[in-house]
Order: C-alpha cells, then structure tokens, then sequence
C-alpha cells in the first residue's frame, strides 16, 4: 500500500466557545491542528500509512500535540524536536454574516526556527510514495522555507509523487522572504497542484479570465477556472494535473462547494454541494486535499471519481469541531452516491 509523508506545522488552537467573541470568553476550547497534519489525519482515518514530519518543542505542550497524531493512527517517528514553543492561533467562529477571525502566535515557534540539515529526508522518504506540503510552511521563516526546498529535493530525485496546497495565507510572509519566487522555485517540483483563484494570483499573479475575485459571488462557474489552470500547467511543467476548489461564499454559515481538476486535456467537474449549516469550515481545504491524495491513489486512472470522493469529502468536514476531517471512507461515499439525508444509522 502506498505511503505518505507530509510536513508543516501542527498547532495549538484556542477557541471560545461556540459562536461567541474574543471579548466575550472566559476560557477556550483546545484542538491541535494545522494545513499538513490534517491532511496526514484524512488520510489515516482512509487506511493510508501516513507519516507526519515536523519539529516540536520538547515540553507537555508539543506531547500533547504528538499524541493527537498518534490516536489518530498518524505516524510521528519522524518528528524531530527542539525549540522553545509550540505555534498558537486563536479562533474565532463567525455566523451569519459575520465572518470568523484567525489571530497567529506563531513567531519563534519549534519549526519557525527549522534550519536545513535537522531532518534526515532520505530516512524519512524510504519506501514513501507520495510528500505532500503546503504554502504555509516557506511562509512562517526562511529556515522552514529552505528545509521545505530541501525535502523537495530529495523526494524529486528519489522520484516520489509530491503535491502541493498553495494555501496563501495573508497574516504570514511578514519576515522579509520574496514570495513569489520560494513559492514559484518549491512549487516546480510538483506533480499535483491544489489551489484556488487568490492563492494563483497572490503568488503568481495569475488570474482567472472574466472573473473578478473581489466581487466574486456565490454562483461560481468552473470555466471560469479553465485558464488559471492552463497558466499553472503553463508555468509549472512537471505538474500533471491542477485542482481548484471553487467556494461560494452566501454567509459564514451557507456556502456551496465544488471542484475542478484539470489534467492538461480535459477539465472535470463535480457537483455543487450546499452546506447550509456550516458547523466549522477550518480545514476544509485540508480535507478535500486528503480526500484528493486517497483518490488519486484508490482511483488512479479515475480522475472523476478521486475529484467526486474530494469534494464529498471536505463537504462532510464542514459538519465536524476542529481542524481535522474525522470521517471514514464509508461515509463519503455514502455522500458520493446522493445520500445527504443525515439520517440516524442504526
């Protein structure tokens, strides 16, 4: 069976409770997550073998979050440890019309301070099929940006599949680094790239024709995408196939969800999903790309039905607390094949 590794940060997440505001809670809930890690989760709740690779403090707080991982059925043999501190960010859910906010204290964490050479990448890459890591982790200090480069290099030449999430994040990039080109140089060895209309042009400005991302609406058209995903092909040759996950934003608790992939000829599309109650959206890209990996790799001359099992798969994320999508393959597709009825399985 194949295996895979990703690598970035996990982090501690302190949110208050429910629906109400920092200024109203008087304590917070505790959830461990973040981009990489739960994509690792997906996939070993899937039946994927799947190593997490990071650096942890060497304190209760980076146990914590290790032994997250571990029960989840996450390999951790690789993680390394070292640093003062585990990242935290605060989360605030919104409702309505009122957005969610993400606050980041994450300076001088355990991976921030990751330099090239800690990690033993030909140990971590032997008998590995598949690495996976996102646009977050060059974004948190040139350390982690040059260690990402390095595992890329290693995994390029031992010819192991690498995907990517190019997962902008707005709040990060602020220690001085050239975004465009750490993202263009690590995104060159990509075969799979997963990204939507702002992570495309915040990092290589490309846009998508006749579609204006600040006034984007929630009835969002596939061929609108067509040529984001042509410039990416373009641009990046060694990919072999390009993902966008097209949401529609009605409120923060309605929004529609699809995807597309396009794999140089031809561009697949899924249907529209309407989640209407979201309970947390925080990781739904994580989960549609641990939904993707699994499919790609149980479907890998099937590119319909791995895009079908990704997008299900995130749409059923919306409906679980925390950062990663506790699901079993059983139960997306039983999504997959029409049954949203929520109906008590007894």
């Amino acid at each position: 069976m194949s295996k895979v590794v990703t690598f970035g940060e996990i982090m501690l997440r302190l949110a208050p409770p429910g629906f109400l505001r920092f200024s109203q809670a008087n304590q917070f809930d505790v959830i461990y997550g973040g981009g990489e890690s739960n994509v690792a989760v997906s996939l070993a709740n899937y039946g994927i073998p799947v190593d997490f690779v990071t650096r942890l403090p060497d304190n209760d707080i980076g146990a914590c979050a290790m032994m997250e991982l571990r029960k989840r059925g996450v390999g951790v043999d690789q993680i390394i440890y070292g640093g003062d501190r585990l990242g935290i960010y605060f989360l605030e859910t919104g409702a309505v019309s009122r957005g969610s906010k993400v606050v980041y204290d994450r300076a001088h964490s355990a991976i921030a301070e990751i330099q090239p050479g800690m990690i033993d990448w030909e140990k971590v890459f032997d008998g590995v099929d598949w690495f996976h890591w996102t646009g977050i982790t060059p974004a948190i200090s040139q350390g982690a940006a040059d260690a990402c480069l390095e595992a890329l290099q290693v995994a390029s030449r031992l010819g192991v599949t690498i995907s990517t999430d190019l997962n902008y994040r707005a709040k990060l990039w602020n220690y001085g680094g050239d975004r465009e080109a750490i993202m263009t140089e690590l995104t060159s060895y990509c075969d799979i790239i997963l990204g939507n209309e702002e992570d495309a042009e915040k990092h290589f400005h490309i846009k998508p024709e006749g579609l204006d991302i600040t006034t984007q609406g929630h009835d969002v058209k596939a061929e609108a995408f067509l040529s984001v995903c042509k410039q990416m092909m373009e641009k990046f040759p060694r990919a072999t196939k390009v993902i966008t996950t097209l949401r529609g934003s009605l409120s923060a608790s309605h929004n529609t969800w699809a995807g597309v992939l396009y794999d140089g000829k031809k561009m697949y599309e899924t249907r529209q999903y309407q989640i209407t109650h979201i309970v947390d959206r925080v990781g739904g890209g994580d989960s549609f790309m641990g939904g993707l990996i699994y499919g790609l790799l149980k479907y890998p001359d099937d590119d319909q039905n791995a895009l079908d099992f990704a997008v299900a798969a995130s749409c059923l994320k919306h409906t679980i607390k925390g950062d990663a999508n506790l699901v079993t393959v059983a139960e997306v597709e039983k999504l997959m094949g029409g049954d949203a009825s929520g109906r008590v399985s007894r």
